[in-house]
């Protein structure tokens, strides 16, 4: 079955830091683009930041720059997301999403509404 599987989300006080997964089963994540998204309540859903899946460069929202990282570790079938120095307005629930198409830019990957594979969430909550 295909299917990407998020974890690693929690509650977690302001300045703190969490680590997301995405793990792929029943495809390869090597030639897939892979974007962290997330949505707040009451709000859209933005792209956080995306990674392509040609030459491993990557983008962020200007909302989460110097404060988060992602990483791709094909050997694992995994994709990453660091989040450090949190704040209460993170809040939101981070999806996955993985897409076979060949985006020009990871940026243009994040601002894309349909992605061809979607998680199914994993909770983030910033507050002391």
């Amino acid at each position: 079955q295909v299917q990407l599987a998020e974890s690693g989300g929690g509650l977690v006080q302001p300045g703190g830091s969490l680590r997301l997964s995405c793990a792929a089963s029943g495809f390869t994540l090597d030639y897939y683009a892979i974007g962290w998204f997330r949505q707040a309540p009451g709000k859209e859903r933005e792209g956080v930041s995306c990674i392509s899946s040609s030459d491993g460069s990557t983008y962020l929202a200007d909302s989460v720059k110097g404060r988060f990282t992602i990483s791709r570790d094909n050997a694992n079938n995994t994709v990453y997301l660091q989040m450090n120095s949190l704040k209460p307005e993170d809040t939101a629930v981070y999806y996955c999403a993985a897409d076979a198409r060949p985006f020009t830019t990871p940026q243009a990957m994040c601002r894309v509404k349909y992605l061809g594979l979607w998680g199914q969430g994993t909770l983030v909550t910033v507050s002391s």
